[in-house]
């Protein structure tokens, strides 16, 4: 599909978001292996997150989707039974990372697989942890998707990430739910906790010490009637956007303020933009927020070390904010962009070059100058769904109309992208 996008001259209104990718995926999981009938409202519309349901629902979960809402009827810790064939996590690597903790443990085989995408990622991060509790999977070149699972007995293990990742951790946890005795992953920088919440929702014994998490195994998990915050990933789209337009004011809804997801507004506010927090309230222990954002003169920056792990997934499109910023943004430390749904450093350059941007790529990142002008462009989503959204957002600034080729690629994360987009834009 081509979207063709016009310039803008303001971004302004109030809009709320579909729910956060990140906590949908882990109340899906743990909703299928609870006691019970759980009430999701605001699961995530995205095409991952349904990959994640039509995969519990797969192993034996009843699941039922509303207006708005989506019904688990979990099967218990051991109540899950083995799929008719594979299960096709699509373009998720949530799902097929997370998922897998889950599987090793199950007293069936099963397999697990997705896109072509997807089977380029490597899976090496969770295979180890896996194999040390006792797990057997099995890939293709010994690291690639499909992988296929031996369900047997695990044991706890204590394990050092070599590698901070959420998922990686969120796998090793969700393994040691079904293990006699505690588990524990110890992080070398701490990353978003949504799973060490989203268990002790659903009644997990977990302990965190600093960066220390430990989960002990064999609790009984009690259904839940959860609320899932508006995705902050999914923002960042529309507060770039706001702060690239002149007459700019926007007001976002409902957005997840989760402490390790919000260096996002933190280094926009360190650039100079006028972003504030409106209201602050508590959902099954998660923080929300409205987030009002103006078009502001944006200094530019850098992202190294911490800051880029935090930020991986919002990079391409603060590049289009460094772009556009006083003295523009340089990007290091962030080789895991390679890896992604594309090679995110390579898809974000090719894009820039067509609009008639400067960009210098690096083998870990890229320096994009400030003060440049976007020119009116047929740009690629590469199948990558961050990436038709970034270049969405950056046509709002060009000097004329863009086409974004591959724009349904936006839907494996915001299916209501554009459609939010052309309400709060003039």
């Amino acid at each position: 599909m081509r979207e063709t996008i016009t310039p803008a001259r303001s971004v302004s209104g109030a809009i709320q978001l579909p729910g956060d990718k990140s906590i949908s995926h882990r109340y899906g999981m743990l909703a299928a292996i609870a006691d019970g009938a759980s009430t999701i409202t605001n699961y995530s519309t995205g095409a991952d997150c349904q990959s994640t349901l039509c995969c519990m629902q797969a192993l034996g979960a009843d699941i039922e989707r509303g207006t708005g809402t989506v019904s688990i009827r979990g099967r218990g810790l051991d109540g899950l039974r083995g799929p008719a064939g594979m299960l096709d996590a699509g373009n998720s690597g949530s799902t097929i990372r997370m998922l897998s903790g889950i599987l090793a443990a199950q007293r069936f085989d099963s397999s697990i697989g997705g896109d072509e995408s997807l089977s380029r990622r490597p899976m090496e991060r969770i295979m180890k942890p896996l194999a040390a509790m006792g797990a057997s999977l099995e890939a293709r070149e010994g690291r690639l998707p499909p992988l296929t699972i031996h369900g047997r007995p695990l044991h706890p293990i204590e394990y050092t990430l070599p590698v901070a990742s959420a998922q990686v951790k969120s796998c090793v946890l969700f393994a040691g739910l079904h293990a006699d005795g505690k588990t524990t992953v110890h992080e070398p920088v701490r990353t978003r906790d949504h799973t060490e919440i989203a268990l002790r929702e659903f009644g997990a014994d977990v302990d965190v010490i600093q960066r220390s998490i430990s989960v002990t195994g064999r609790a009984r998990l009690e259904a839940r009637e959860l609320t899932v915050p508006g995705d902050l990933s999914s923002a960042a789209f529309f507060l770039v956007a706001a702060l690239i337009v002149s007459e700019s004011d926007l007001v976002i809804r409902g957005v997840g303020l989760n402490p390790t997801r919000t260096a996002l507004l933190d280094f926009l506010a360190g650039m100079g933009a006028q972003v504030k927090i409106l209201e602050v309230a508590q959902t099954g222990g998660e923080l929300i927020g409205d987030i009002q954002i103006r078009k502001s003169a944006v200094r530019g920056g850098t992202l190294e070390g911490d800051r880029t792990a935090a930020l991986i997934d919002e990079i391409p499109v603060l590049a289009v904010l460094g772009a556009a910023s006083e003295n523009g943004l340089v990007v290091r430390d962030a080789s895991e962009l390679r890896v992604k749904e594309t090679d995110r450093i390579q898809t974000i350059a090719d894009n820039f070059r067509s609009m008639g941007l400067e960009v210098e790529v690096k083998p870990d990142g890229f320096e994009l100058p400030g003060r440049q002008h976007f020119r009116a462009a047929e740009v690629q989503s590469f199948g990558d769904h961050r990436i038709a959204m970034a270049f969405s957002v950056a046509a709002l600034a060009a000097d004329g109309p863009c086409v974004v080729e591959g724009s349904e690629a936006a839907s494996v994360s915001f299916p209501e992208f554009f459609d939010t987009l052309r309400r709060v834009t003039q």
